[in-house]
């Protein structure tokens, strides 16, 4: 009855789960759990200290005996701060507008978590998280508001998982995804009199899409000698089909320009469709305990950007209302992180790690003002507190430091103009997990 309990409390944060922020490269979110903040995400796939370990390694499950559960929330402020340096309008126009404010926001991202043993060789577990998501959104009339004003991915995953204990040295695990993914991209388009050029204000355009798929995932765990244990896993690419509206308004037009004639079909609606193929990722770890208080972390890992290319919306059903494209070449990219755990008591454990996280966007051409990302280095801090036996506590923050980033986006310069400035950006992770053993 209390595995049935659990489950009933942890389907229940799916109603509230979702993700609006950007603060791992890309946008991927890493933070899946809030205990392994404090050690940047170090050992990850080699730890299987809680349910959580379900999403980076469901082999992890073998280390936990009878039923677990863990749940947590991470609040996340990034910082996007535009400078402008010889931007321009469409066209070659001159450039209007300010540096649209502070384009990071405050967001909160829920986990929940829950394994059972089965028996002393098979486990089941659920878990419940959202591995992507991001969100910008500048002042309405900052310069770059023909390239986006804001561009937000929201998603959830329920990941049904297995493990296998084959011997005391090697588990395996498996797990199936379902996710699902709702996003809105909003920017300005400039209206112009097609009878003598005239530039007569913005039109807002805001498309939202959704979509869902299925993907899977794989772990394997194992115990080099007593002292020293790898971890490997590896998540499925998930190719989204998406669909939704597109909204044409009249923005700073003037509603009654707008009306007769072919312009009188604005403001108005037209269909949005797109195809998005979300990357693969591995991830390899070793954790080694060092001696009765010291324990060492590592972890490799890479995730398949260029699966991303570009992101097309095709829009259709509206004479007036076209396709847009942005054009984003991604790159593959790596990660590596450190991190170390002091048993300060039996009590309390410290926690310590460092990371650097290598971002998919490498050209200030190509970089995206909804995503004006750049390599980010970790610094990590945190605490467990085990209240008994059963049950623990985990806190963690981390600072994220990136380098002032160069913004020189002319991908559609007729159309939308050119960025080109500069971008401070960094970001803070706060986090608290709770773990407990039925």
């Amino acid at each position: 009855m209390k595995a049935v309990s659990s489950l009933r409390i942890i389907s229940a944060v799916v109603l509230g789960l979702g993700a609006a922020s950007v603060h791992a490269a890309g946008f991927q979110l890493l933070e899946q759990n809030a205990s392994g903040i404090g050690n940047a995400y170090a050992g990850s796939a080699a730890l299987g200290d809680n349910a959580s370990t379900i999403f980076f390694n469901p082999a992890g499950m073998t280390r936990l005996n009878g039923v677990n559960v863990s749940a947590g929330v991470t609040a996340i402020k990034p910082s996007f701060k535009f400078s402008n340096d010889g931007s321009t309008g469409p066209n070659g126009s001159p450039a209007t507008g300010g540096n649209g404010g502070d384009a990071g926001s405050l967001a909160a991202l829920p986990n929940a978590y829950i394994s059972w043993e089965l028996n002393p060789s098979w486990y089941v577990g659920l878990g419940i998280g959202a591995p992507f998501g991001l969100m910008t959104e500048y002042d309405d009339d900052w310069t770059g508001r023909y390239h986006s004003k804001k561009f937000s991915i929201e998603s959830v995953n329920i990941n049904p998982s297995i493990a296998y204990k084959v011997n005391d040295q090697l588990s395996l695990g498996a797990g199936v995804n379902w996710m699902r993914l709702d996003a809105e991209f909003s920017r300005a388009s400039p209206f112009i009199n097609p009878q003598n050029g005239a530039f007569l204000g913005d039109l807002d355009a805001t498309v939202k899409m959704n979509g869902d798929a299925w993907g899977w995932n794989l772990g394997l765990l194992y115990q080099v000698t007593p002292e020293t244990r790898l971890g490997l896993s590896y998540r499925s690419k998930v190719k989204i089909d998406a669909s939704g509206k597109t909204r044409v308004k009249s923005g700073t037009v003037n509603p009654a320009i707008l009306s007769g004639g072919t312009r009188g079909a604005l403001p108005g609606n037209a269909n949005a469709s797109t195809s998005v193929e979300l990357p693969d990722s591995a991830i390899l770890s070793v954790v080694h305990d060092l001696n009765s208080q010291w324990q060492l972390l590592g972890d490799v890992s890479w995730t398949g950007w260029s699966s991303i290319k570009s992101l097309d919306i095709q829009n259709s059903g509206h004479p007036l209302i076209t396709s847009d494209e942005l054009d984003l070449r991604f790159r593959d990219t790596w990660r590596i992180a450190l991190g170390a755990n002091y048993k300060l008591n039996h009590q309390w454990t410290l926690k310590g790690g460092i990371a650097w996280d290598q971002s998919p966007v490498h050209e200030a051409k190509y970089r995206p003002t909804s995503l004006p990302d750049n390599d980010r280095y970790w610094l990590s801090v945190g605490a467990q507190y085990n209240f008994n036996d059963r049950t623990t506590v985990d806190v963690g923050y981390t600072h994220l430091f990136l380098k002032d980033t160069a913004m020189a986006n002319d991908t559609d310069a007729a159309k939308k103009g050119v960025v080109r400035g500069e971008y401070r950006s960094n970001a803070h992770l706060l986090g608290v997990q709770v773990s407990h053993r039925f």
